[in-house]
């Protein structure tokens, strides 16, 4: 459980420190498709969890097992890609006016407050099942899976609404 701590408090302050370095590396224009690979990412997170659902309700728990092992690789893929690319890019400005850019704003804050959230409880959730503590598991996936799954979709739409911005 330390590690699932110390991996919950840094992610985030990694990602903020990220966001707020001037001189970026420059590693190539290939990190220039990062934010195109993260929607593909989260897109098929996004049906994954819903698979997932599907899986666990209908009995087939292998079944759920490896779709959502599946979607905990692509989420820690995703990290990776996030954390590279603002690693090695300026952040893109919304050009977007009136309730559009509200709305957009409402969608980015939203997405980003919620998976500095569901983070630790994620993680605990996929422990908990590697661990065969079904029970835990259970009560922490009534709190994770909508907020994951919120999470995934948010940030497609974020990147959906701010992509014609990119440089």
């Amino acid at each position: 459980m330390w590690t699932i701590n110390i991996i919950s408090v840094l992610v985030p302050i990694v990602v903020a420190i990220l966001l707020g370095i001037r001189s970026k590396p420059d590693f190539g224009e290939w990190t220039k498709v990062l934010p195109h690979l993260n929607a593909i990412i989260n897109s098929s997170t996004s049906l994954l969890l819903v698979a997932g659902l599907w899986l666990v309700k209908s009995g087939r728990k292998m079944a759920h097992r490896r779709i959502m092992t599946f979607a905990f690789v692509l989420g820690g893929l995703f990290l990776v890609c996030y954390v590279l690319y603002h690693l090695t890019n300026a952040s893109t400005s919304f050009g977007g006016e009136g309730y559009v850019k509200l709305f957009y704003y409402f969608i980015l804050i939203s997405h980003i407050l919620l998976s500095i959230v569901v983070l630790p409880v994620v993680l605990r959730a996929f422990y908990f099942a590697i661990q065969g503590d079904i029970p835990r598991h259970k009560k922490l996936v009534k709190f994770a899976y909508p907020i994951w799954l919120y999470v995934s979709i948010t940030g497609v739409m974020a990147y959906l609404m701010i992509s014609p911005y990119y440089v």
